[in-house]
């Protein structure tokens, strides 16, 4: 048996995503939560196999929390299953130890079976999402550029993100700056939504 842990803060699809799970054979849904933040914590009690998270979920996101799960539990295998098929978080995601990434609109007989393709060591990419992450290019901003511009996008002011982030306001604003210039974006409004569409935050 497959041990899968799912991770969904939408309770009408985790519940979807489970009972199609429950009707496989050859897998086991041995834990559910609602949090990225409960992830790693739930993991090492359930020790699933199988880790299916969505990505943006309360707490922490998806990709944060397999990363963090990969330190804690490198034997769990993660597979992203998402609503947002973002070739930045594509790459994120692979950067993270990520094992598979799916789109919620794919066949559900997709599902299952790339949990069995994950669990056995494969890798298992949306082909669509890949073609499209080689044509988008990296992202160009740096760990603190996308710390910075997320605190932006968020509504926090110069002042506030450097008090957040124990740095001078004046370094925030070469960082906003920089963001800005990168993206070819006309304010930092515009900068975090541009980096949001392509899943570089």
């Amino acid at each position: 048996m497959i041990r899968v842990l799912l991770a969904e803060d939408q309770a009408m699809v985790r519940g979807a995503l489970g009972a199609l799970l429950t009707l496989e054979g050859d897998i086991e849904l041995v834990a559910e939560v609602s949090r990225g933040d409960e992830v790693v914590e739930t993991a090492q009690t359930a020790m699933p196999d199988v880790a299916l998270l969505d990505i943006e979920m309360p707490g922490m996101d998806g990709l944060e929390a397999a990363a963090r799960l990969r330190d804690t539990l490198p034997s769990c295998r993660v597979l992203i299953l998402t609503t947002f098929g973002r070739p930045g978080y594509l790459r994120r995601a692979v950067e993270s130890g990520v094992a598979g990434f799916l789109i919620k609109d794919a066949p559900a007989s997709e599902l299952a079976d790339a949990i069995r393709r994950v669990a056995a060591g494969e890798r298992v990419i949306d082909p669509n999402l890949a073609l499209a992450a080689l044509g988008e290019g990296s992202n160009p901003l740096t760990a603190r550029e996308r710390e910075v511009l997320n605190a932006a996008a968020r509504g926090a002011g110069v002042a506030e993100i450097a008090a957040q982030l124990f740095l001078s306001e004046g370094t925030v604003r070469n960082y906003l700056s920089e963001a800005i210039q990168k993206l070819g974006a006309r304010n930092r409004v515009e900068a975090a939504h541009l980096a949001r569409d392509k899943g570089w935050l």
